[in-house]
């Protein structure tokens, strides 16, 4: 299963790319950011997102994509602006008929290190251990990103087997 994950941002839109499935070694397929001008237009801006999350979709081929889901933050601009992004990339992989899995920061942390309160240092460390990297992807946006793929391989395979299963069998003996 090839996975695509965008850690969503406004100025620095982490997207990362990885092969596997759970049980067996990952490999990296593409990592990088997609950037904007903080002092461009908002329109421009999400505009850029839309292009770049584009090209990388052309580029990966993914059968799904990770998108981290958007928790409420101290900062509501901030809260905007990654809502935003992230809207951007569920409606790219929408648009091609892809899988969208949102997946909290939390849940993330926890699938690549064993805690839900591990810091962006250890996750990036994980990140770099997972796919046999030589060097921590940078900026943390692209380490992110992969961390959110790898945690979709990993849990969002057997989710989606899971969802699928349930429906069959609501179909077969629908609850009256």
């Amino acid at each position: 299963m090839r996975v695509m994950g965008v850690d969503p941002g406004l100025t620095r839109c982490g997207v990362g790319a990885v092969e596997g499935r759970p049980g067996a070694p990952l490999s990296l397929v593409a990592v990088g950011v997609v950037r904007t001008g903080a002092d461009e237009e908002l329109g421009a801006r999400l505009v850029g997102i839309e292009a770049g999350i584009e090209r990388w979709l052309d580029e990966v081929r993914p059968d799904a994509v990770a998108v981290e889901r958007v928790f409420s933050q101290h900062n509501v601009r901030t809260v905007m602006g990654t809502a935003q992004a992230a809207g951007i990339a569920i409606l790219c992989a929408a648009r091609r008929g892809l899988p969208v899995a949102l997946h909290t920061p939390s849940e993330v942390k926890a699938a690549i290190t064993g805690s839900g309160t591990a810091d962006k240092k250890q996750v990036g460390t994980m990140v770099t251990r997972l796919l046999r990297l030589a060097e921590m992807p940078k900026p943390a946006d692209a380490a992110d990103a992969l961390a959110l793929a790898i945690c979709h391989v990993w849990r969002g395979g057997a989710q989606h087997r899971l969802s699928q299963a349930l429906s069959r069998a609501t179909r077969r003996n629908p609850i009256r």
